[in-house]
C-alpha cells in the first residue's frame, strides 16, 4: 500500500508539471511511470485518457443507458454465446463470483453487441471487459471495449480474426529481424503464430497472473499494439537458451507456461487471495521469479527501435497475404464440401468457383445497396461467405448453361433460382448453383428431365401456382394459350426486372443457429428424391413445359424430328388422361382432345417448327376448355419420353462446359453490362 501512495504522488507531481486529462504531455517521464505500473486509484481514468474512449464518452452522453435498454432481453447468437461465457471470465476473481460482477459484464458485452452487429461477440472480449470492469466504471469500460475494437485492434474481434493473424504475421517478421537464431532452430515458423495468438488477442491476460497482466494492459493503452510485440520479443529472448534445445513444439509450449507462471508482481497491492502469482508453489516452475516491471521494462529498452509507424507499415504488407491465406483456406473447405455432390474435375469445379466469387464482388462493388452486402455475415459457414441474388446468377446462366440459347432463357434462370433459394432469402451459394450445373452437363436423362420438370411446378413456377385450375380458375382457351406464350414472349427482352429481382425482405431477422444447423443436419441425411413425390403438373404448367422443350431444340440438328416427338408425346399423353378420366367416371361426359392433337401430329410440314408449335398449343388448349381438370405425373411424361430416340439422345448429349467456362472468363463484365 506505501508502494501505491507513493506511486500516486509520482503521478500527481506529473499532472502538476505536465498537465492532467486530456491536456497533459506525454513525456518520457510518463512512459517511466507507465513502466512501473498504473495506481489502482489511477487506472481507469488514464485508461481512458490514454485511449482515447473518454473523449467518446463525452461526446454521447446517455448512448450506453439507451443501449443497455434496447438489447435488453434480445436473444441473438452473440447473447446466447455471452451468456456461455459469463462464467469462464476471471472465475477465480472474487468481483466474478456474484451476480453483481456478472451481470454487469452480461450488459456491457450485450450493448456492444448490439451496437456493433458486425463484430457482435467473439471469444476473449469477455476476458478482456473483465478487466476493465475491475478498474472502470460500467460505461468507462463499455467505452474502453469500443476504442479497443474499432481503434486499438481493427479486425482482432470477428470470426476470422484478421487484425490478429496480421498482428502475427508482423510479429514473425520481427522475430526474423530481432532473433535470427531462433528463426534458425525453429523450422516452422506458423509455431510463434499458434502460441502467440491468445497473446494478442487477450493482452496476455489469460497467461499471465492478473496482478503481472494489468501492467501490461497500462502499456498497451498507451504504447498500443507495440508494446505487445515488444513484450513478445522479450520473453522469446528470456528463454531463448530452453527453447533452443526443445526438440518438438510441445517441449516449447511447456516452457514458455513455466515461464508465465513464474512472473510475480511484488508491488502488486491485490490481497494474496486475488493474486494468482503467489498461488502457485515453487515446484510448479522451474524458473526463477520475473518481476513483470522488469521484463517490461527490458522489453522497452532493447526494442526501443520499433516505431509504431514500422508497424503499420508492416501490417499494410502482410495484410494481403493473409486475406490470400484465409480465402485459400475457404476455397479449400467450400470444394471439398462441393465436391462430394458433383461429378466436375477438380479444376472445373475451382474455375466455377472464381467466376462465382468474381460475380459475387461485382455486385458488391456495382451496387452498394445489393442485398449480397446487407445479407453479409461473417459468422455463417464457409458455404455462405460468397452468394450471389437473382440477377447475378441470370449473368451465370447465360454463361455457363447448356440451355442458355433457349428462346425462353430469362424465364428458366428465374424459375431455376426460385427452385433452389429454398430459404427464400433471394441468395443462393456456391453449392446450390454448382449442383443444378452439374445436372444440366453431367445429369442423367431422367436428372435433366426431373429438373425441367421441377422448373415448370412450384415453387419454381409461381405464376402459374397463382393462375393453376386446381384453385378453381377455369381458363378459356384465348387465356390458356396467351398464359402458355408469357415466358417466351419475354425472350427477346428478358423477364420485367420485378419478376427477376428476388425479394430481399424475405427473412430477413436474424440467423437462427439451430434451425441453420438443423437444415444441414436434413441435407445431410435426405435419402434421393423419390419421383414419386413429386406433385402432378396440371395443364398450364403442362403447356409451358411443351414450350420450353420446343425451344431448347431449337438450332438442333435433330430439331424437326424432335418436334415431331413433342407432338408425338403430347397425343399419348393426353390419350392416356383420357382413358384414365372414362375408367374413373364412364359416365361423365369427355370432351376429347386427341384427335386435334393427332390432326397437329401428321399434318406438321417439314421445317415449319412455328406452325407445329401453335396446333400443338392449340390441341392443348382446346382440350383444357372440355375438362380442366387434367393433370400428368412425373412417370407419365418420363416413361412417354424414354419411347422417343430423338429425346433420349438430346438430354445425353455430352456439352463441353471447359469451353464455356473460358469463354465466361472473357464475357463476365460485358454480359453484366449488357444485361
Amino acid at each position: 500500500q506505501l508502494k501505491e501512495k507513493m506511486k500516486e504522488q509520482s503521478w500527481n507531481i506529473l499532472f502538476v508539471e505536465r498537465g492532467h486529462g486530456v491536456s497533459m504531455f506525454r513525456t518520457k517521464k510518463t512512459r517511466d511511470l507507465v513502466v512501473r505500473g498504473i495506481p489502482e486509484a489511477l487506472r481507469g481514468e488514464l485508461w481512458l485518457l490514454f485511449s482515447g474512449a473518454v473523449n467518446d464518452m463525452a461526446s454521447n452522453p446517455g448512448y450506453y443507458t439507451e443501449l443497455v435498454e434496447k438489447s435488453l432481453g434480445t436473444c441473438t447468437l452473440a447473447t446466447d454465446e455471452i451468456e456461455r461465457d459469463l462464467r469462464r471470465s476471471l472465475p477465480e476473481h472474487p468481483a466474478f463470483q456474484s451476480d453483481t460482477g456478472i451481470s454487469a459484464l452480461r450488459r456491457v458485452l450485450t450493448a456492444y453487441a448490439y451496437r456493433n452487429p458486425q463484430i457482435g461477440y467473439c471469444q476473449a472480449m469477455n476476458i478482456l471487459t473483465s478487466v476493465l470492469l475491475l478498474y472502470a466504471k460500467e460505461e468507462e469500460a463499455f467505452w474502453l471495449l469500443v476504442a479497443v475494437c474499432e481503434r486499438m485492434l481493427p479486425d482482432y474481434f470477428n470470426r476470422r480474426i484478421i487484425g490478429a493473424l496480421v498482428d502475427q504475421a508482423v510479429f514473425e517478421e520481427l522475430i526474423r529481424v530481432h532473433l535470427p537464431q531462433l528463426t534458425d532452430h525453429m523450422m516452422d515458423m506458423t509455431f510463434f503464430s499458434s502460441v502467440s495468438l491468445s497473446w494478442f488477442l487477450t493482452l496476455f491476460i489469460s497467461v499471465l497472473p492478473i496482478e503481472s497482466a494489468v501492467n501490461v494492459v497500462d502499456c498497451f493503452f498507451y504504447d498500443g499494439i507495440k508494446a505487445i510485440l515488444q513484450l513478445g520479443l522479450a520473453v522469446l529472448e528470456y528463454n531463448m537458451e530452453k527453447l533452443l534445445t526443445c526438440k518438438d513444439d510441445a517441449e516449447a509450449v511447456t516452457v514458455l507456461n513455466r515461464f508465465f507462471d513464474s512472473v510475480t508482481n511484488k508491488d502488486s497491492p491485490l490481497p494474496p487471495a486475488v493474486q494468482q502469482g503467489s498461488n502457485l508453489s515453487d515446484a510448479k516452475s522451474d524458473h526463477p521469479k520475473v518481476d513483470i516491471t522488469d521484463l517490461i521494462r527490458e522489453s522497452n529498452e532493447r526494442y526501443s527501435d520499433i516505431r509504431y509507424e514500422d508497424v503499420e507499415s508492416m501490417r499494410c504488407r502482410n495484410r494481403l497475404y493473409v486475406i490470400q491465406t484465409l480465402e485459400a483456406t475457404t476455397k479449400q473447405n467450400v470444394l471439398r464440401v462441393v465436391s462430394q455432390d458433383v461429378k466436375f474435375s477438380p479444376n472445373d469445379l475451382d474455375e466455377l468457383y472464381e467466376l462465382f466469387k468474381k460475380e459475387h464482388f461485382l455486385s458488391c462493388y456495382w451496387n452498394v445497396n445489393s442485398p449480397v452486402l446487407q445479407h453479409h455475415d461473417a459468422s455463417l459457414p464457409y458455404l455462405e461467405q460468397y452468394r450471389i441474388d437473382c440477377q447475378q446468377f441470370r449473368v451465370l446462366y447465360h454463361l455457363l448453361s447448356p440451355w442458355s440459347h433457349c428462346a425462353n432463357r430469362d424465364s428458366i434462370a428465374l424459375w431455376t433460382f426460385r427452385l433452389m433459394d429454398e430459404s427464400s432469402h433471394g441468395l443462393i451459394n456456391f453449392k446450390q448453383f454448382a449442383c443444378v450445373l452439374d445436372t444440366m452437363y453431367n445429369g442423367s436423362f431422367t436428372d435433366k428431365l426431373k429438373l425441367l420438370f421441377k422448373l415448370h411446378i412450384p415453387p419454381a413456377f409461381t405464376e402459374v401456382e397463382s393462375l393453376s385450375p386446381s384453385k378453381g380458375v377455369d381458363l378459356s382457351k384465348e387465356e390458356l394459350i396467351h398464359f402458355s406464350q408469357l415466358s417466351v414472349s419475354s425472350a427477346g427482352g428478358g423477364l420485367e426486372s420485378a419478376d427477376l429481382k428476388s425479394s430481399p425482405e424475405k427473412g430477413k431477422g436474424k440467423v437462427d443457429i439451430q434451425a441453420y444447423l438443423k437444415q444441414w443436419q436434413d441435407e445431410l441425411l435426405k435419402k434421393e428424391e423419390n419421383i414419386k413425390d413429386l406433385p402432378r403438373m396440371n395443364q398450364a404448367q403442362f403447356i409451358q413445359f411443351s414450350k420450353t422443350l420446343y425451344n431448347l431444340f431449337h438450332g438442333d440438328p435433330e430439331e424437326e424430328l424432335l418436334y415431331r416427338a413433342i407432338a408425338v408425346v403430347t397425343s399419348l399423353l393426353l390419350k392416356m388422361e383420357e382413358v384414365g378420366r372414362r375408367l374413373q367416371g364412364p359416365t361423365s361426359p369427355v370432351r376429347s382432345p386427341v384427335a386435334i392433337v393427332e390432326m397437329s401430329t401428321e399434318s406438321s410440314p417439314k421445317g415449319q417448327e412455328d406452325g407445329s408449335s401453335e396446333q400443338i398449343e392449340g390441341s392443348q388448349a382446346q382440350s383444357s376448355r372440355g375438362n380442366h381438370e387434367w393433370s400428368f405425373a412425373f412417370e407419365q411424361i418420363l416413361a412417354s419420353l424414354l419411347n422417343e430416340p430423338a429425346f433420349v439422345r438430346f438430354f445425353e448429349k455430352p456439352h463441353d462446359i471447359k469451353a464455356r467456362i473460358e469463354s465466361a472468363k472473357n464475357l463476365q463484365l460485358k454480359a453484366r453490362t449488357r444485361l
